[in-house]
């Protein structure tokens, strides 16, 4: 086989050439888990349901940690509806829309992690030294402890599976349907950012920030497409979910956490967009590639997906 062609992650998972209806399927199957996972949730509803753009408000008369865990069970539940679909639907296996690798790559995750873990926390380090008036302190030890062990326990799962969901079960999905990694890419990244458009910061800062949620669809499926695998993006993705929690909160987030800081300064759209979509992306992606030797960058990135 050309070796342009070989060990190629979008190739990987539909040797059987199974319509993309199959993909549509097994998302449906998924959100159906998902809102299994909310049934929970139902039994602490007020009488009368909060009307609002922030979905915290309608449990604002509860305890935070246990709203935290009312917003992480379904990603629990709708990953068993992943395994579920990817074993008995596509008759596959979890390292088959995981990696192109022979099995997953424990290290890849746990480097990705501790690299945008050390590097978020830096960021955040830094805009605290330079405007401290922003932040207020929030420790709590008895409900952080608490946070610590949902925040460990479940984040885990919802940022890994969405990484399952967009960068490998239909990044790999639209393959079969568009034949093009480039489209795979683009239609991938635009969902997953779309899909950020009833989070509460999008009322707070406005439309712009899709541009955020896009571009860091963008960057985590680039990273996927040529590292030929989503270890490295599960690892980063985790990361940013669970250290943003640990580290900091505000009334506006879509995760309000007993974390050991609170954001009480006006929030503004700019310039973090702009450092972190010109700036950063791009220099943590020459960073890997040259760490990971990627090679053939407009080959993986635009090629024509061939089946198997």
């Amino acid at each position: 086989m050309d070796e342009s062609r070989s060990n190629l992650f979008l190739e990987n998972f539909h040797p059987k050439k199974m319509p993309f209806a199959w993909y549509l399927l097994g998302s449906l199957i998924i959100i159906i888990f998902s809102f299994l996972g909310q049934i929970p949730s139902f039994f602490f509803l007020p009488e009368q349901v909060v009307v609002s753009t922030n979905p915290m408000d309608v449990f604002a008369h509860l305890d935070s940690n246990l709203t935290l865990s009312f917003l992480l069970i379904p990603s629990l539940v709708a990953f068993f509806g992943f395994l579920l679909v990817v074993k008995y639907l596509h008759k596959q296996t979890l390292p088959s829309v995981t990696t192109a690798r022979k099995k997953i790559d424990m290290k890849r995750i746990l480097f990705g992690f501790t690299f945008w873990a050390i590097l978020s926390a830096a960021f955040f380090g830094l805009d605290l030294f330079l405007s401290p008036e922003d932040y207020q302190w929030n420790f709590k030890l008895v409900p952080f402890l608490i946070m610590l062990l949902i925040a460990v326990a479940l984040i885990p799962f919802q940022s890994a599976l969405e990484e399952w969901i967009f960068r490998g079960y239909l990044m790999q999905g639209f393959a079969t349907l568009t034949k093009s990694r480039f489209l795979s890419l683009v239609l991938t990244s635009v969902i997953f950012g779309s899909l950020h458009l009833f989070n509460p910061e999008i009322g707070k800062l406005g439309y712009g920030l899709l541009a955020y949620y896009i571009g860091t669809g963008f960057f985590f499926g680039i990273m996927t497409l040529m590292d030929e695998g989503i270890e490295l993006a599960i690892g980063f993705h985790v990361a940013n979910n669970l250290i943003t929690a640990l580290l900091v909160t505000a009334d506006w987030t879509a995760f309000q956490t007993e974390s050991l800081f609170k954001d009480v300064s006006t929030p503004s759209l700019m310039p973090e967009l702009v450092v972190f979509l010109l700036i950063v992306y791009p220099l943590t992606l020459l960073f890997l590639g040259r760490k990971y030797q990627w090679k053939n960058w407009r080959h993986k990135l635009t090629a024509t997906v061939h089946d198997n």
